[in-house]
Parts: C-alpha cells; sequence; structure tokens
C-alpha cells in the first residue's frame, strides 16, 4: 500500500493524515468546505483519551494552543446546590487534560498541521462518486477532478457521502434530544477556573465552563421531539433563546441567567446516532469518525474516539501482514468501543439510563477497552503482536 486517500478534512480525517503520516504512508485529504471553518458555532471538549491521541500523532501543541484546559467538574442539582465535585480525566499530566475548544478552531489548528508537515490538503473537493477498479479506488469529485489510491478513507461526518456508497441502507436516527450551544461574555458572576460545571435541571440537561478571558461556553440538552427542518434552518438566535429559557427557568440554577445574558452566538441541532452493527467497509473504502459510529454528544467523547481512530487505523495498516488484516484488526479493535460509546449516549438522551456518580464525563466512568487503550494508541507498541 503506497497511497491513501482520506475525504473529509474535520477532527477524523485530519487527524487520520496525522497518524497514516507518521505511520509513513503517502496521504492526501479532500475537504468539501472551501477552508477550515466548518461548523464554527458549536464547541466541545476533547477528553484525556483524545489528547493522548494527538499525543502520539505528536499535535499536542497544536490543540493546547488554543481553548482553554478542564481540570475538573462539578454537578449541580435542579436548586443550585452542589452535589459533588471530581477531577476530569488525566487532569495531573497537563498533555492530557480535558480542553474546552470551538470546533471550527479545533478544525483549522488540525489542518494547519496538515499542511506544515507537507501533506496534501485540498478544500473544495465535494465527493460525487467512488469507483473501485483492480489497482485501486478512485474518488471522483464535483468539480471532474479525480484522485486515486489503494485504500478510501471516509471521514466526512454524520451525514458522510462515503457511508452513502459504502453502507446506503445506514442512515443517522434522531437520538430523542435537540440541543443548544451558546456562548457569553457578558455572564452574571465568574465561573469557577477550569471547571465544567454540569446542571441536572429537571426537564433540561446543562452544562457550561468559563474561558480564561471571562466568555462562558455553554450548551443545552432538551428531550422532546426533533424540531423541523425548516425551523433549523431559518430559526433565530432570539428564537432560540425564547425556546429555551422557559424550561430553564423552572429550576433555580444559574442556567438561566447564563442563556438570557447570550445575545447573537446561539445555535441548536438535533442529535443524531448511527445504529450499531453500521458497515465501516466495502472493497478498498472505509470508514472513520462519525462516518462510521455517529453518537449523540451526551458522554462528549464524539471528537476523542474519531482521535482514537485516526491512531489505531494507522497502526493497524503499519503493523499488519496485508491490507485485508488490518482492516479486520481495526475494526476488532474499534468496534467495541465506539459501539458501547453509541449505546450509553443514546441511553443517556432518551432517558433510558441514569449514570451513577457523576456522569460519563467524570473519570470514574470507564469504557471497555480503557485499561487496553493507552497500549493500543502508544505509538511504539505493534497491534498486530498485541491482539488476541
Amino acid at each position: 500500500m503506497t497511497r491513501l486517500i482520506v475525504v473529509g478534512g474535520g477532527i477524523a480525517g485530519a487527524g487520520a493524515a496525522l497518524a497514516l503520516h507518521k505511520a509513513g504512508f503517502d496521504v492526501a485529504v479532500y475537504e468539501a468546505h472551501p477552508d477550515s471553518a466548518e461548523d464554527i458555532g458549536a464547541f466541545l471538549t476533547l477528553a484525556s483519551n483524545g489528547m493522548r491521541a494527538l499525543a502520539q500523532v505528536d499535535a499536542s501543541a497544536a490543540v493546547t494552543a488554543i481553548g482553554f484546559p478542564l481540570t475538573s467538574m462539578r454537578v449541580l442539582d435542579d436548586t443550585g446546590a452542589e452535589v459533588a465535585q471530581v477531577p476530569l480525566g488525566e487532569a495531573a499530566t497537563p498533555h492530557l487534560r480535558y480542553r474546552c475548544l470551538r470546533r471550527g478552531d479545533l478544525n483549522a489548528a488540525l489542518q494547519a498541521e496538515v499542511e506544515r508537515r507537507g501533506i496534501t490538503l485540498r478544500h473544495g473537493a465535494r465527493l460525487a462518486s467512488v469507483e473501485d477498479g483492480p489497482d485501486g479506488v478512485t474518488a471522483h469529485f464535483t468539480d471532474g477532478s479525480t484522485a486515486t489510491g489503494d485504500l478510501l478513507i471516509g471521514a466526512d461526518g454524520l451525514n458522510s457521502t462515503v457511508r452513502r456508497i459504502v453502507a446506503p441502507e445506514a442512515r443517522p436516527g434522531y437520538a430523542g434530544q435537540y440541543v443548544f450551544y451558546g456562548y457569553t461574555g457578558a455572564a452574571p458572576g465568574p465561573g469557577e477556573s477550569e471547571t465544567i460545571t454540569m446542571v441536572r435541571g429537571s426537564t433540561v440537561a446543562f452544562g457550561y465552563a468559563v474561558s480564561p478571558e471571562g466568555e462562558t461556553y455553554w450548551f443545552a440538552r432538551v428531550s422532546d421531539a426533533p424540531l423541523a427542518a425548516d425551523a433549523l434552518a431559518h430559526g433565530t438566535p432570539a428564537q432560540w433563546r425564547d425556546l429555551l429559557l422557559p424550561l430553564l427557568r423552572k429550576d433555580s440554577t444559574p442556567a438561566a441567567d447564563l442563556v438570557a445574558a447570550t445575545s447573537d452566538h446561539l445555535m441548536v441541532t438535533n442529535a443524531n446516532e448511527l445504529a450499531t452493527g453500521t458497515p465501516w467497509r466495502s472493497a478498498r473504502t472505509l470508514l472513520i469518525g462519525d462516518a462510521a459510529h455517529a453518537a449523540s454528544p451526551a458522554t462528549g467523547q464524539g471528537a476523542s474516539m474519531a482521535l482514537e481512530d485516526a491512531v489505531v487505523l494507522a497502526k493497524s495498516l503499519r503493523d499488519a501482514p496485508d491490507t485485508d488484516a488490518a482492516l479486520d484488526l481495526y475494526e476488532r479493535l474499534r468496534r467495541p468501543r465506539v459501539e458501547h460509546n453509541i449505546t450509553v449516549s443514546g441511553n443517556i438522551s432518551r432517558g433510558a439510563h441514569t449514570p451513577s456518580g457523576p456522569g460519563p464525563r467524570g473519570a470514574s466512568a470507564n469504557r471497555p477497552g480503557d485499561d487496553e487503550l493507552i497500549r493500543h494508541l502508544e505509538w511504539g507498541t505493534d497491534l498486530w503482536q498485541l491482539a488476541p
């Protein structure tokens, strides 16, 4: 195998390019958006496992230069009383601390790192079709251009074009909640440094963190029927604020004041997920990240799982004796872990599961494979030798 094509330059795609390049492969990235600022409105947290994956591809500095660290989580009930405070992940290790940052900023930082290392990254390349041939796989783009390689990696997110080709019957479904994201520099009071606060409201799950510059990042998850596509396309921040505030004012927590202080920087999206068992492969094409295993955002693990994918895929291709064996190894290592996340996150979104303790963002919420994850990600370990 000499040439790898990555379709999608977001977190999974850029991460895969960095890992594959470090493993010695010739890789090129094709991104449909004309620039790096995809989905700049939403923010996310990278957990310690995601930060560990970044460290394995020498990208920690590029990401710790943006956003801000989170070293603890406190939990409030619907009266505003604190019921728990716990450390987050590997808070004692600076480069493994949770990080809160805007999705668009993370995309831009990873793509800049891709280009800094001399990896081909083409913007404005929207995939039209994929053609498998006897000697390779060819991506056809809407502008008439093509790219041919030995393996095509679909890292093009929840609404993946590659997935529609690989598994046309696999479509995202509503996970039971719609999610608001907002930012405000006019919060009514200072927040705790490096702390994310989770509010267990009577009708809304709410969370917020305050940056060193005093900007509050917040989200709210509401369990209800999905918002209509037309409403999502044409709704205004004022309309979303008016929809959310009455729900928050049922409780005595900081949430309503934070939302009321938010002006234009407010968006909403339906939480979607893919069913477990979704096919990831077809001939010379493989899906990774949200294209393969999108989960609702309740566990906050989507970006971190995508970065884990990137490292484990690169190491599988590096260590296994041939491509088929490598892709079998990759799927065997990844599917139990990411599908457990789909299930747990979906259950939380649908109210079918109440996590014990502070919740899945805390250090106490282990997933299957956590004890093995360090060995899977550690760059110097041979996955073929580790595999059962």
